[in-house]
């Protein structure tokens, strides 16, 4: 856990170089918590991290009962806090913590343990508390918080909606308040949120590192400075960090008054329906927002700017119907919407020609200068990013229609790479649901929705002997395991004498997510327009389910002379969108260099992560040409997949009335499953009754 009274200072807020609108995200969470935290999306070394933990020691002292572990207020404590109640303890202050959750955490760590054994034996609830009590009226900060286990997502967002913690064990419940300010952090390369998840961040900032050379040339001359004295150089900046500090008080107090009159409203409402976002979620956080710039900005009427800048921190992020949609918001199109929808109350409003704060974020316009951030030394003026940088927008995928001409291979000649040989990459056909694809067997991976793994989640299929802490308790056979000895043990009365020895866990069994490997043919073969739409689309429906499914994925491409590796495994399937629509063509058909290729990138992944069972997903029509004996050698490069025990789905790209058959002798070679693109389809006439298993299993 970290805090703000580390024996080294933070970096203080007011030296953060540029990313004016995340200061103005964290800013308004500070001054109105029921904003509801934000979602920090950016590349890596962006200073994300260093912004929000500077934000805690702008944060005013905290009143706490005394001794209470769940930092209860003293004015109003908590009347179901498992330390209560206090009406004998004294009070202290404390400076607001900032508690960071690692990825790795665990759901104890996370929510609180029961002690179980006492539980059952002396009726006794000793509950230890996790993070979310020691976050209680603080700052819960996640980095990386795309890579945490979903359930862990669920119960903490649940309790940043509820503002309580429950911990339910075998009929044994605790509950305390748990009220906080979230934020979490994250590089899209490495994977998204689901969108339901992404919903319950009140506010979403994109941040990009700056292409200005003054401003860069700033950012590293404060970080050498705080490196080599991070005492002095807090100390340099006092000042500012006092004078923002006063303004987030003033803004606090401002905040009851603030009117959010029926115009802004009703743009507020406009708004959210022009972009269509899902749900009354986001009309409600919009108008948090804006009456939390008003306060921000010394006023008690929200205008339209405040509404305008609301909506572009509160709805990119609601915008978001698949993992391939650009985030953003069209601002022409919200300034129509707010146009046609405006309310003559704003007009009040106009006396001010220059409105403190919401145009410049922190340190945007206000009469003080800027909310205490001082002039940049000769750098550049500071704006507020757009919303949408340093996230390029997804090519269109609707190629415009040409007339087909006849599918034909490529001539093989032309090598890989050469102006002959190579097509331009054509638009993805339409994506579809397909059918789940399943590795066989039950593994022990990470928790998804694909394949059967013993999983902390899921149902109960039976019990055994707990390894290390005791996870979920199997209350029957601990029972079981305890009743044979309780006369030996001299019971007496109600309880139950319950030894170490006799506590059973349950064995779980649910669903995990694998590494979906897809090896393309990009070959000449493959060329014709009309075919290769057709195969992107099916591609990219299966990004999608392996998206859902909480897959990994990894793309490898093979043409002309040998195979390439397009995408190292990742959880961005949005990386593999890209690296799919930029796909070219021609050539020749190695289709053992491809497989190979695949044998190597597993290999690796396996000493990696060993539990994560893979998926090989291979696209084609199933040629091999080029190179001495491309056939055979196929075939013995599919054999040692095989062999090695990989899961295998061929994906059947041969098309016309007369049809070779190849792609169904690859999969018999790899000891997997061929499906034509028709079968793949969910909503197929023809039912996909060949599953991996069953295919092995036969062979």
């Amino acid at each position: 856990m970290t805090t703000a009274h580390n024996t080294t200072p933070q970096y203080p807020f007011t030296a953060v170089v540029g990313m004016a609108d995340l200061r103005l995200a964290l800013l308004l969470n500070a001054v109105s918590p029921a904003v509801g935290g934000v979602l920090v999306r950016g590349e890596k070394g962006t200073a994300k991290s260093t912004a929000v933990r500077a934000l805690a020691s702008l944060m005013p002292p905290v009143d706490v009962v005394g001794g209470c572990r769940f930092a209860c207020a003293p004015a109003a404590p908590d009347p179901g806090c498992p330390d209560g109640p206090h009406e004998t303890a004294g009070v202290e202050e404390r400076p607001t913590r900032m508690v960071e959750l690692p990825v790795g955490a665990s759901e104890d760590r996370l929510v609180g343990a029961l002690d179980i054994e006492r539980a059952l034996s002396e009726g006794v609830k000793a509950f230890e508390p996790g993070l979310l009590a020691d976050a209680h009226r603080g700052i819960l900060y996640v980095d990386e918080v795309n890579l945490l286990h979903d359930h862990l997502v669920d119960l903490l967002l649940d309790a940043a909606a509820m503002g309580a913690s429950y911990v339910e064990r075998e009929g044994v419940s605790v509950r305390h308040a748990a009220r906080f300010l979230l934020v979490g952090t994250m590089n899209p390369e490495e994977g998204e949120l689901r969108p339901q998840l992404l919903d319950r961040f009140g506010l979403t900032v994109e941040v990009a590192a700056s292409r200005e050379p003054d401003e860069r040339v700033a950012v590293v001359r404060r970080r050498l400075a705080y490196d080599a004295d991070p005492a002095g150089f807090a100390a340099g900046w006092a000042a500012e960090e006092d004078a923002l500090r006063g303004r987030i008080a003033a803004a606090r107090e401002l905040l009851p008054q603030v009117t959010l009159g029926d115009g802004a409203l009703r743009q507020i409402a406009a708004t959210c329906a022009a972009f269509e976002v899902d749900g009354m979620r986001a009309d409600i956080v919009m108008a948090r927002t804006a009456t939390a710039l008003a306060a921000w900005a010394g006023r008690t009427d929200v205008l339209e700017e405040d509404v305008r800048q609301a909506a572009l921190l509160a709805l990119p992020h609601r915008r978001r119907r698949n993992p391939f949609d650009a985030p953003g918001l069209d601002e022409d199109k919200l300034d129509r919407t707010l146009e046609e929808f405006g309310a003559d109350e704003n007009a009040d409003g106009d006396d001010d020609p220059e409105p403190d704060g919401p145009d410049g974020g922190p340190d945007g316009g206000g009469p003080d200068g800027g909310g205490g951030q001082p002039p940049q030394d000769g750098g550049p003026d500071e704006s507020p990013l757009p919303p949408e940088s340093g996230l390029p927008h997804q090519q269109d995928r609707e190629a415009p229609e040409t007339p087909e001409r006849a599918e034909q291979p490529e001539p093989e000649s032309a090598p890989q790479g050469s102006a002959a040989g190579e097509r331009p990459a054509v638009g993805a056909g339409e994506p579809f649901r397909t059918r789940r694809l399943d590795v066989p067997g039950l593994g022990e991976g990470a928790d998804g929705r694909r394949s059967r793994a013993r999983t902390a989640h899921g149902r109960t299929t039976g019990a055994r002997r707990p390894h290390g802490a005791l996870g979920k308790l199997h209350l029957a056979a601990t029972v079981q395991a305890a009743a044979p000895h309780q006369r030996a043990r001299g019971r007496h009365g109600r309880g139950l004498v319950v030894r170490r020895d006799d506590l059973r866990e349950a064995v779980r069994e649910g669903r995990e997510g694998n590494l979906v490997l897809f090896v393309v043919d990009a070959s000449g073969s493959m060329a014709a327009r009309k075919r290769m739409s057709a195969v992107k689309g099916a591609v990219l429906s299966l990004l999608l389910d392996a998206y859902q499914r909480r897959d990994k994925i990894g793309m490898i491409t093979f043409r002309g002379t040998g195979a390439e590796l397009a995408l190292p495994p990742t959880s961005s399937v949005e990386a593999g969108a890209a690296r799919l629509e930029q796909l070219p063509t021609g050539g020749r058909t190695p289709l053992s260099e491809g497989l190979l290729k695949a044998h190597e990138v597993l290999r690796v992944e396996r000493m990696r992560d060993a539990s994560r069972r893979p998926l090989l997903v291979v696209v084609t029509d199933g040629r091999a040409t080029g190179g001495p004996e491309p056939v055979a050698r196929a075939a013995r490069a599919a054999r040692l997949l095989a062999g090695e025990g990989t899961a295998s789905v061929v994906v059947d790209c041969e098309t016309g009335p007369v049809r070779l058959g190849l792609a169904g002798e690859l999969a018999r070679d790899l000891q997997g499953t061929a499906v034509t693109l028709d079968e793949l389809r969910a909503d197929s006439v023809s039912a996909l009754v060949r599953t991996v298993q069953g295919n092995r299993k036969a062979a």
